[in-house]
């Protein structure tokens, strides 16, 4: 198309593009080279539909060989074996393009090079399409490309970028065309799914660094997320043409806005960071705080998950862990130690006792024996009806339950107990009826133990 037509109203764009549309007509109706050029993409179709029905077993069979080829890899050789037939074309339409410029005038390869571009194009955007993981978003992203691919496959982006550039308002210094528009949304889309990738890229190798601690992931993980989106910010602004000093006073507002209305969010936010520096709660910890017992599962921006042993998933703010009084069963080591009360009769030995309850507590199998953590007994007390004992004992798998291992270790006693002749006294009352001197009854209660 020539340079001096430059289309500024829509009915100037559409007439150019119907006479272009015309023309490319015209041309491939006319009895010569372009009627050849159809004939060799269609041979160039056959052949690559042959080649991919000789050819797809032996590719199948070496994608089964490649199974220990990371996730992505593996999707991406996944649709490029559903397109097999295109990837063949693209490259028996390339080869052919170029062989053809050299060998002979540049306009007896236009349409063949037209149509390896608009292939190439199909094959590249079902690829990028499949990283945008929104349906709406990807099917906007689709229908964008093949838009720009055909364009620049005609030879019709610059007419189209003018008539779009025309369309346009203007404050002050500031102009936003729908050109400007459209290209700062496929840029910041383009830019969002760079960024999630390299954001996934960037948690995966923290995670896979054994020499930085679980905290420091989450906190550096997120630190790489926020300046990347920060970042996609700063562009989207900057390709729309707005000034980002203007943006102080955009910034003051915001500040009073938090200031009134979200302090708890910001609160938040402060504490999350304060957790992930100090190390103090790290996933796979076990913590306690208030009723709820259970393992860090994640640490997120304005909560942590906390999973307890049936299955409940909590959503504990930030703010709450900082100001409140929690119990991290596995802060410095897994390590735990629980202690179980029980009396038995004066009658019965405490020396035998004491043995008899090391001995069951030993036979449970989460208890620890040795590197001096064995399992004691202790008196406490001498109680009313009963000689009052402590049994402590340790543990390192805080995370497969504390009450669980109290009832083996209780069921172990109540076992030795029997076995060994040890009762277990417990509170009696004797109820007796007496008659006073009008006959009427009277009740009388006494206090005793087994």
């Amino acid at each position: 198309m020539s340079e001096d037509i430059l289309p500024a109203t829509l009915d100037e764009l559409i007439a150019t593009l119907l006479t272009e549309g015309h023309r490319l007509v015209g041309l491939f109706l006319t009895p010569g080279w372009r009627q050849y050029q159809l004939l060799i993409i269609v041979l160039l179709i056959g052949a690559a539909l042959l080649l991919s029905l000789l050819t797809r077993t032996h590719w199948e069979a070496w994608a089964r060989s490649r199974a220990g080829w990371p996730k992505w890899r593996l999707r991406t050789l996944v649709l490029l074996m559903r397109r097999l037939s295109l990837l063949y074309f693209v490259v028996l339409s390339w080869m052919t393009y170029l062989v053809m410029q050299q060998m002979t005038w540049p306009s007896r390869s236009y349409v063949i090079g037209v149509v390896a571009t608009l292939a190439t194009a199909l094959l590249v955007i079902a690829l990028v399409a499949r990283a945008v993981r929104n349906r709406t978003i990807r099917l906007v992203f689709r229908w964008s490309m093949w838009v720009y691919a055909t364009l620049v496959a005609l030879n019709l982006t610059d007419d189209v970028a003018r008539f779009l550039d025309g369309i346009s308002i203007e404050i002050g210094a500031l102009h936003i065309s729908v050109l400007g528009v459209m290209k700062a949304v496929l840029l910041v889309g383009a830019l969002l799914v760079l960024v999630r990738l390299a954001s996934q890229g960037a948690s995966n190798a923290l995670a896979r660094n054994d020499d930085i601690s679980p905290s420091m992931q989450v906190l550096l993980a997120k630190a790489v997320q926020v300046l990347l989106y920060g970042w996609v910010f700063i562009v989207a602004i900057r390709t729309l043409g707005f000034d980002l000093t203007g943006l102080a006073f955009l910034s003051g507002a915001i500040g009073v806005g938090i200031g009134f209305g979200l302090q708890k969010v910001v609160s938040n936010l402060i504490s999350g960071i304060i957790i992930l520096m100090d190390r103090s709660i790290k996933p796979g910890d076990v913590i306690s705080l208030g009723e709820t017992f259970g393992w860090i599962n994640a640490l997120g921006a304005r909560y942590v998950s906390v999973v307890t042993r049936d299955g409940r998933e909590y959503l504990i703010p930030n703010e709450d862990l900082i100001t409140s009084q929690v119990v991290n069963w596995s802060h410095s080591d897994q390590y735990v130690r629980l202690d179980l009360n029980f009396g038995t009769s004066y009658g019965d030995d405490p020396h035998k006792v004491r043995a008899v309850s090391i001995a069951a507590a030993r036979s449970v199998g989460r208890v620890l024996s040795g590197s001096g953590r064995d399992p004691v007994c202790h008196i406490v007390g001498f109680g009313d009806s009963s000689v009052d004992y402590v049994l402590r004992f340790w543990i390192t798998d805080p995370t497969a339950g504390l009450t669980n291992i109290r009832g083996n270790v209780f069921l172990a006693l109540w076992d030795a107990f029997q076995a060994e002749g040890i009762s277990i006294p417990f509170p009696q009352r004797e109820v007796r009826m007496l008659e006073n001197e009008g006959g009427l009854p009277q009740f009388a209660g006494q206090g005793g133990a087994d």
